[in-house]
């Protein structure tokens, strides 16, 4: 494996965060500020508990799955789109290296600015709430698969995007309000039983309720089930990656 093409690849983009700081780290954070104030004060007033935990201290799994997420996806698909824009990707493409060499720097790359960016938001949600994490190993493993997930996730949405009003299609009509309707600020357990059933069919909940767990102990459903989900949807994401770098879809056009 060239580790050399993989660092000058995975030192590009992560240098980009740097260039783009305020947008990359600092408004995340500000939205989860906002966030804690909105929900956490005007709500949590009225819903004292969920579960036995505190409503402020409920929704920080919620929030940091909501920026990783987001900030996955968003970083990954404008990772790989831009240098397709630009004409740049060709430069890519020709050089010596593998596809799979390709794929590790760019994802590296977005799942490691999501991850820090969780952390951060984990570590702003301390200067609000008095928060303890349960299982700080399966903290980090949901943390790091979901990074990784999206981020192969943007990765698709990029290579698939022809104009910039497609990159955002998925992540704001389709992951964003499935992220809300995934229980981040509510428990399933919360709706009527024709609701319960119906948001078990959303995939975001197994991410958030896995996350919860490790921090509460408290689930929607089971922490295994989680695992398997976000297993199942990374392997799907790696074959479709695959099925891209074989064919040259939007690659080679």
């Amino acid at each position: 494996m060239n580790l050399r093409a993989i660092k000058a690849i995975y030192l590009f983009e992560m240098s980009r965060t740097m260039r783009t700081l305020a947008q990359s780290l600092i408004s995340p954070v500000v939205s989860t500020i906002l966030y804690f104030v909105v929900f956490g004060s005007a709500i949590g007033s009225r819903i004292q508990e969920i579960d036995g935990v505190g409503y402020g201290t409920f929704i920080v799994p919620g929030l940091i799955m909501l920026t990783v997420l987001t900030q996955s996806m968003s970083n990954a698909s404008f990772g790989i789109y831009f240098p397709r824009f630009i004409g740049t990707i060709y430069e890519v493409l020709s050089a010596p290296i593998s596809h799979l060499e390709v794929i590790v720097g760019y994802v590296g790359a977005a799942a490691t600015k999501s991850t820090i960016l969780g952390l951060i938001i984990l570590i702003t949600a301390g200067f609000f709430v008095d928060l303890q994490i349960a299982h700080p190993f399966y903290m980090f493993l949901f943390l790091i698969l979901t990074s990784v997930t999206f981020s192969l996730f943007g990765f698709i949405i990029g290579i698939w995007a022809d104009n910039f009003e497609k990159l955002q299609i998925i992540p704001l009509l389709v992951i964003t309000p499935l992220t809300f309707l995934g229980g981040s600020f509510y428990s399933v357990s919360m709706l009527p039983p024709f609701w319960q059933t119906v948001t078990l069919f959303n995939p975001i909940l197994y991410l958030v309720s896995g996350f919860r767990w490790s921090f509460f102990e408290n689930a929607d459903v089971s922490v295994g089930v989680s695992l398997s989900m976000i297993a199942l949807f990374l392997m799907i994401c790696v074959l479709i990656v695959w099925w891209i770098f074989k064919t040259g879809y939007r690659l080679k056009d």
